[in-house]
């Protein structure tokens, strides 16, 4: 099971599939942090490790149903040239919540709703967790099938899942607070979000946007975002 220890090429594939794992774990990062700041201070860090926790677990749950998952591609309802597998279907209703999600959001932000709508923290708590596993299973597919793709060893892949989790629990407190702090970067992360999950939809109709398209633009949007936080800090200060 271990036999590949002794290759570098094994190696390589482990750090390149890990990387992957946390690039593909951006977006279920931003989405946890955005819900799991409308919660109580003191259940933040909970909910983040109960989270992440939940997606480590659906990752190498369906990891251990590789057979399952990869017959998700075939066919179960075909309309002449067109055909819709059940990845097909879990991409295409967890991209409609998750734009609808964002837009809710959004809509909040904007009118300066409460979000909260439960009359516990506990219910709050359970109503936060539940939301983070729907999201969980369609970024867990995602990862799941890219793991598959890339090696051949479980026990690389089990690795790089754990390892990728582990990064992103360690990052999550930090962006979550930098988010909470920004509310400018939670609108541009909503709005990814949005664009995200019209990214799921087209995929079900097997139209394929490269995601380093999305990642790029991310990236360069939030080198703009930050650059203006930092001018206005600067303007601040010298008023």
């Amino acid at each position: 099971m271990f036999d590949w220890i002794a290759s570098p090429e094994a190696w390589i594939a482990l750090g390149t599939l890990t990387a992957l794992e946390i690039v593909l774990g951006i977006d279920n990062i931003i989405f946890l942090s955005i819900l799991v700041n409308r919660l109580p201070e003191r259940q933040r860090n909970l909910a983040r490790r109960l989270g992440l926790s939940l997606a480590m677990i659906a990752r190498l749950g369906l990891l251990f149903s590789l057979s399952w998952v990869m017959s998700l591609r075939e066919p179960i309802i075909s309309f002449e040239q067109f055909s819709v597998s059940g990845r097909d279907l879990i991409l295409f209703f967890g991209g409609l919540f998750l734009i609808g999600k964002a837009v809710q959001e959004i809509y909040e932000a904007l009118t300066g709703m409460t979000s909260e709508r439960t009359s516990s923290g506990r219910a709050s708590l359970l109503s936060i967790l539940i939301q983070i596993a729907i999201l969980d299973i369609v970024f867990s597919l995602d990862s799941v099938i890219t793991a598959v793709g890339l090696v051949d060893q479980l026990s690389i892949m089990v690795i790089a899942i754990v390892a990728a989790v582990g990064v992103m629990m360690f990052a999550a407190e930090a962006i979550g607070n930098f988010v909470d702090r920004h509310p400018t970067i939670k609108i541009l992360a909503l709005a990814f979000l949005i664009l995200v999950g019209v990214v799921l939809v087209f995929e079900c109709f097997q139209v394929h946007i490269p995601k380093s398209y999305i990642y790029f633009a991310m990236a360069f949007s939030l080198s703009v975002e930050l650059i203006n936080i930092k001018t206005r800090l600067t303007q601040h200060k010298s008023s």
